[in-house]
Parts: C-alpha cells; structure tokens; sequence
C-alpha cells in the first residue's frame, strides 16, 4: 500500500528533472522528464516508504542521515536540486499541505519563542559544535553568513573579505565610532571593524565557544583595547552607539520578537546612528520552518518573510535607508562550503561521526538548492532614526571600487 501511495505522491510532485527510486526488489519507478538533474536513489525498505510519506520533509533528510535512502553516486546536490525545483508542487499534494497547515499554527507559540534560556539552549546547539568543525569548510576570518561576490569567480576570502567591506560602506564607519555587533560569531566582522577602520566595537553572543575563541583573537591581534566580547542577550544590552550591525543573527530572533529586536535597535542608536542588519529571508507569505532544520540544525530557526520585517520596522520608527537582496550570493557561498567540507569529510568523520557527515552534507546542499531554485534570498536592511543620518544616492557604495585586503589575498 506504502508503495502504491509513495508512487502517486512522486508523480505529482516531481515535474522537472529526472528522478528515478528502487525500493528492495521491487521494479524502478521513474519520475519527472528527462532533463537535469538525473538522480537515483535507493530506499531500504517498505517501512522507509512509509516514514517518507508521512512525513517527506522531515524523514527525507532523516533516512539519509540514517543510510535507509541513499543516493548514487552520493549526488546528494543532484537530489536536492530536483526536490527545490518542485517544492512548489507539494503544496498540490493534501496531506503534506495539512501537515504545512499544522506547523503554520504552531511555529510562533512554540517553535520560535527563543525567550531568553530557550535562546541559549539553540545557540549552543549549532554553534558550540567542537570549533575543528568550522574549521573545514569556512574561510580563514571564519565568516559563517553569505559572502559577496563582487566576481563569480572570486574565491571564498576575498568574496568574505568584500562582504565586510561592503558592510563598512554601509554603516559609513569612521574611526572612534562606538558600535554594537549584535551575534558577532567568532568576531571576523568586530575585528575588522576595529583593526581596518578604526572602531570601537562590542560584540554580543550566546556561544561559549564562539565568545572564548573571539576573545582570543582580540587579544592576538592586539586589538583587546578596540574590541570587547560579552556573553549577552541582545534584550539585555544597554547603553548607545554609533551604529549597530548584526550578521546571520536575526534569522534566530523569531517572529513573536521582531518588534523587541528592531526596538532595542532603535534605543541602542544615538539620534543620527546606522544601523545594517544582514539575513536571510524570503520573499513568499510567512510559513513555518523546514522541520528537519528545525529539529537537527537550527533549533527556534525562522527565515523572515520581507512584509513581516518591514512591518515591525516600521512599528518601531526606524527609517529604511536601503534594502538590498543579495539573491545567489549565498549558492555560491555554500557551494564553497559544501565542497570544502565533503573534500574534509573523512577528517569529519573523525571528530564527529558518519551520521554527522551525511547530516552536514545534507544541510548544505539544500541550503544551496533552495537559494538556487526557491525564494530564499539574503536581505541587507540599511536603517536609521534620522533620514539624514545616511546619503540621499546609493554611489558612495560603489566608488570606488570594493578592494580585497590583503589578508584575503594572502589567504587565497
């Protein structure tokens, strides 16, 4: 029966591409056209039909962690690719849209709370992995968001390199400024604030692991005097600056807290600050989160729809200088890290396990297919208290020209 339900659920969904499963003994069924991607996969069981079909965007990804659906080749890319292009389709499909329905209802009462413990507890579950871990696939400033492509060819360094700079432009930085890093990482964008620009920086996290190893890098830089790294919940902070930036942070804030986020924004500004708020996003009505991102790599994890941003900006009386989408910039971002991480997956292996592996090379896959072939974007909001805290023409950002520095270069 499993089969039989399996086999009209694929013939609706699977459009574009070419997708052919073997289950056991059973014949091959072939889905879509026969255009790129062509992909085959294996499916253990008829009891790992079943868990797909109750659930495919959670247990697609679980029986490939589990090895009960592989894919030949391991073309997991190749996979992913197919099921982004037809997404679209599942919403055809009736039990998958009641499960949508389900989730929709419950992502802002309990999946994106994030109250202050709850924040920490998902923190600490992506980002306090053991740091040998990051150190696969990321660049050598350990930028862990989407880099800028000022060129399609550039390499990960210097594209990380121009994603700060163009940051900086932003935030029309000028030495002694005081600004806030709201979720600084591992301190890449506070220290080059700092030690490029002549800022003085305070960086907020949540990870234990991120906080000692920024510190560390303050204190090697010998930039400890310009940079101070606090354990801290941006709800928390006080005081005001000259700008504020946040990297790759808001997409942990959640829903039910965009006006307490964009409101401490606002009361950390001076009365003629800039604030640059780089996210991901989407440009699609609001829906819940991918349950296996949601319960394997970002606990309390939401992407914010566009409207939703824009309206708890405006509630606040923050002024939008600028929004600005950087579309496929992050596909490229994760290619970079999808194949640095599969070339180091042995070295993987060693630190965390196999599952862990099939697990990372999952997640960046379909991260990169759904910026690819989905409404998944990158979104750079520019915002201030005063409108003429920021230039009335976009030229200062580009001339002239982004130049990689040399650390970038050097680390090509």
């Amino acid at each position: 029966m499993w089969i039989a339900v399996f086999n009209r659920f694929l013939r609706r969904l699977i459009i574009e591409g070419h997708l052919a499963v073997n289950i056991g003994r059973h014949p091959e069924m072939r889905f879509g056209n026969d255009a790129e991607p062509k992909v085959t996969v294996r499916i253990r069981n008829e009891a790992t039909v079943r868990r797909l079909v109750l659930d495919p965007e959670l247990a697609l990804g679980e029986c490939y962690m589990d090895g009960s659906l592989t894919v030949d080749g391991d073309d997991i890319q190749g996979l992913m690719g197919i099921m982004a292009r037809n997404v679209a389709h599942a919403r055809d499909v009736s039990f998958t849209a009641r499960a949508n329905a389900l989730r929709r209802r419950l992502r802002q009462r309990r999946d994106q709370a994030n109250g202050g413990s709850a924040a920490r507890r998902n923190v600490a579950h992506h980002y306090d992995l053991t740091p040998a871990i990051y150190d696969l696939f990321l660049d050598s400033d350990r930028q862990y968001s989407c880099a800028y492509f000022f060129d399609p060819s550039a390499t990960l360094e210097a594209a990380q390199a121009a994603k700060k700079a163009h940051i900086a432009r932003k935030l029309l930085i000028k030495p002694g400024m005081r600004v806030l890093d709201i979720g600084c990482g591992w301190g890449g964008m506070a220290l080059t604030l700092a030690g490029d620009y002549g800022a003085h920086v305070t960086g907020i996290t949540l990870s234990e692991e991120q906080l000692l190893i920024a510190r560390d890098r303050a204190q090697k830089a010998g930039l400890a005097d310009r940079v101070s790294f606090e354990m801290a919940d941006y709800r928390t902070v006080t005081g005001q600056y000259d700008r504020v930036v946040s990297v790759g942070m808001f997409e942990h804030v959640g829903a039910p807290n965009f006006e307490t986020y964009f409101n401490v924004v606002r009361d950390r500004l001076v009365s003629d600050g800039v604030a640059l708020i780089h996210t991901i996003g989407c440009t699609t009505p609001p829906g819940p989160t991918n349950p296996w991102i949601l319960k394997y790599i970002f606990p309390g994890g939401y992407l914010p729809v566009l409207s939703e941003v824009a309206e708890a900006i405006q509630n606040t009386g923050l002024r939008i200088g600028d929004i600005e989408c950087l579309h496929l910039h992050y596909a490229l971002t994760l290619r970079h890290w999808f194949d640095r991480f599969s070339a180091k997956a042995d070295v993987a292996a060693g630190l965390a396990g196999e599952e862990f592996v099939r697990m990372w090379r999952y997640y960046l896959a379909a991260s990169e297919q759904s910026f690819r072939h989905t409404p998944q974007d990158v979104f750079q909001f520019q915002l201030s208290r005063d409108a003429s805290a920021v230039p009335i023409t976009r030229d200062y950002l580009y001339s002239p020209p982004l130049q990689v520095p040399a650390m970038a270069r050097a680390a090509e």
